[in-house]
């Protein structure tokens, strides 16, 4: 499940990050309101984790800008100790449900994962590509309507190229949403992970573009 988070917070953020990643999410991230809002609005996330305090534009312009342009993807904010009249503000201008700071990171997860199911109408877990089906919210990969058993590792590459069709992924950018904030990463397990996925779902699937690093087309 791709999801948005909004977090100007680098500690914050790379706590999140690294948690949501292990919880199943694939996650991108803006560090200000200006790119939250434009991410929002021109990509699709099943669910967003919105900061209210933001360099550029506030959290709250953002949330508000949002439901204006009719966006209606789940939004979890993030709110400080004791400020209620913060949480009343979130709600009352679209917010679905809302996390007070500090937290725990399993609880943001439970909640994401709540809101996504609840807005099923809104927000599709399914990807698809030719003749595969991603459900992101079972983590089942079907061929041809036949179910294809893949490892947790493989299962996050393929999510990954799912949501970027077309586009040229390197290999740094593989590592980095594979390994997370782990330091024991290897560059050479990307081949062998892009060889499985074309062993299980197609030679043809991945495209090796020299120099680059790989691409769904």
């Amino acid at each position: 499940m791709r999801i948005l988070l909004v977090e100007d917070d680098e500690d914050i953020a790379q706590r999140l990050s690294a948690g949501l990643t292990q919880a199943g999410f694939t996650v991108e991230r803006a560090d200000n309101g200006a790119d939250g809002y434009t991410m929002g609005l021109d990509e699709t996330y099943a669910a967003a984790v919105l900061d209210l305090g933001l360099p550029q534009m506030q959290g709250i312009d953002v949330l508000k800008r949002w439901r204006s342009a009719g966006r209606k993807l789940p939004v979890l904010i993030l709110t400080a100790r004791g400020t209620w009249a913060e949480k009343v503000d979130g709600l009352n201008a679209g917010a679905d449900d809302y996390v007070t700071k500090p937290f725990h990171v399993p609880e943001v997860a439970a909640r994401l994962k709540a809101l996504i199911r609840r807005s099923s109408g809104l927000a599709s877990a399914v990807l698809t590509h030719r003749d595969i089906e991603l459900d992101a919210g079972s983590n089942r990969v079907m061929l041809n309507g036949t179910p294809v058993e893949l490892t947790a590792s493989e299962l996050k590459i393929l999510t990954y190229f799912l949501h970027r069709i077309g586009r040229i992924v390197s290999q740094a950018e593989l590592i980095d949403h594979l390994y997370a904030l782990d330091d024991s990463r290897e560059s050479n397990t990307i081949e062998v992970y892009v060889s499985r996925l074309r062993r299980k779902l197609g030679a043809d699937l991945i495209t090796t573009v020299r120099g680059l690093g790989y691409r769904l087309d």
